[in-house]
């Protein structure tokens, strides 16, 4: 297959249904420890706008960029899909993800994903919600607590 036919064969790429939804995202993160997006790009909008705790991204070129760095920063990433919930044209994931980086220990981030799908089907935008310096901290031993302890008494 050119890359012609491959792109008329994922350009109707649609979520339609919370299964889907569920195994696309349970697929991406549990491959062999590396995560991988090339099943589920077809599924977002070429001006895909992302925005997490620290970056904003426009378009699937820097979408793509974006994944690949996770990639390659990780040493194994593992996703547990907790729930997903479909409203009209919003899409709420809540999941579990475990990462693994090359010289600190596994840590567990508890977030969700928010998804709003525009009128062709597509993943028009994506806005990931987790504390990602709180959990890693907590498997960091002495500081974990000391950084808990600060945030209770600054903002608790």
């Amino acid at each position: 297959m050119n890359n012609f036919e491959q792109q008329a064969n994922t350009s109707n790429k649609q979520l339609s249904n919370v299964e889907t939804i569920k195994k696309l995202w349970s697929r991406t993160y549990n491959t062999e420890g590396k995560p991988d997006w090339s099943h589920i790009l077809p599924y977002y909008d070429a001006d895909i706008y992302f925005r997490d705790s620290i970056q904003e991204i426009h378009g699937i070129e820097e979408f793509k960029k974006m994944t690949e760095r996770l990639t390659k920063r990780s040493k194994d990433l593992k996703m547990n899909i907790v729930r997903v919930i479909k409203q009209k044209n919003i899409i709420f994931i809540e999941w579990e993800m475990t990462i693994s980086f090359k010289k600190n220990p596994s840590s567990v981030l508890y977030g969700s994903s928010r998804l709003t799908i525009n009128e062709d089907g597509k993943i028009a935008e994506q806005r990931d919600y987790y504390d990602l310096w709180g959990d890693i901290f907590d498997n960091i031993p002495k500081f974990g607590n000391a950084y808990r302890k600060f945030m209770k008494k600054k903002f608790g």
